[in-house]
């Protein structure tokens, strides 16, 4: 009996398409999620991306199962929670796949199986701070996790030389990722506030609404001084600065303070009862605040000491620190 080999191409081809069609490749990530303290509500999926937790989806909890799908052109930092503002959601890292969540936010903890490159941020997380993410990047300069952990949490801590040294560790293979976007951005921002360079300038709103401009404080030392009255290590810091403006006022030295709070009254009580008789200027858009991006500014207080000519003579200046740089300057 003859075979026409048409009928083979045809049956093969056939056979090849069904398949391709029956078993189709995977795509995306999906979240296959159980939590344990809330049985009922909306939870919500975070990414961390250009510096902060973003929500990118919700889904309803149904006796404590939630599922979530999606896709990712990398690997990426999400997190879980059912407060919709939350800024410390349960973190999590994976890629395009499927993985199984088990939380609890009351004692806030996550579980992830299923993925290997959480393997490696999970185990990571617990030990990466100044000490360790030397060693961690060294090990494991391919990895995201690494990225991820040195972007966030070291270095918006370090100056430019010291995230500039760290950035050249990471693998080309991560060039173009989003934690090393991140870092890439960060390095940009930071040669704008070395000691020697101009301050970047910005306009901002004083207490009665009436807009101030840095520059137009040239011909004096100023002090840009970041806070807020929510925070009780600047409220703690204020009376340091309270002396040094006291002692300095009538030596062309002055001080701008930028808060970061988001309303207006409690704001303007601080000053009163702080007794901050100097300029101050606010967006009232708190972390948002695009000045705040601009220093980039992590935490608070944090200050700047800047030059008749406004260039960037020193920062950081706590306790003492401050006056005795000012004796320094006005030789008292």
């Amino acid at each position: 009996m003859k075979t026409d080999i048409r009928l083979l191409f045809l049956t093969g081809g056939l056979a090849a398409a069904i398949a391709s069609c029956s078993s189709p490749k995977a795509e995306g990530y999906q979240i296959e999620g159980k939590i344990t303290d809330v049985p009922s509500g909306t939870i919500y999926l975070k990414c961390y991306q250009n510096g902060q937790f973003n929500t990118i989806d919700s889904t309803t909890i149904t006796d404590g199962n939630f599922v979530f799908k999606g896709q990712s052109k990398e690997p990426l930092v999400y997190g879980l929670t059912t407060i919709e503002k939350s800024r410390r959601p349960l973190t999590f890292l994976i890629g395009n796949e499927t993985v199984q969540a088990t939380l609890n936010e009351s004692e806030k903890s996550i579980e992830i199986t299923g993925s290997t490159f959480n393997d490696t941020y999970a185990r990571n997380e617990q030990v990466a701070d100044f000490n360790t993410i030397d060693s961690l990047i060294s090990k494991d300069p391919a990895s995201p996790a690494n990225a991820y952990l040195f972007a966030r949490n070291c270095a918006p801590q370090m100056d430019y030389t010291q995230v500039n040294e760290y950035r050249q560790k990471f693998a080309a293979s991560l060039n173009g990722t989003e934690y090393i976007n991140q870092i890439d951005t960060l390095l940009s921002q930071l040669k704008n506030l070395q000691v020697g360079a101009v301050a970047p300038d910005f306009t901002l709103p004083d207490t009665e609404g009436n807009p101030v401009q840095l520059s137009s404080l040239r011909g004096n030392y100023v002090l840009i001084d970041f806070w807020a009255s929510w925070c009780p290590d600047c409220r703690k810091e204020n009376p340091n600065v309270v002396a040094a403006y006291n002692t300095f006022k009538d030596e062309k030295f002055k001080i701008l303070g930028v808060s970061l709070d988001t309303k207006k009254e409690p704001w303007i009580n601080a000053i009163e009862k702080d007794n901050l008789t100097w300029m101050h200027v606010s967006d009232l858009k708190g972390w948002d605040s695009d000045i705040a991006r601009l220093y980039v500014i992590k935490w608070i207080p944090r200050n700047y000491l800047l030059d008749p000519d406004g260039v960037i003579l020193t920062s950081g200046l706590e306790g003492e620190a401050l006056t005795q740089k000012l004796q320094e300057i006005f030789k008292k």
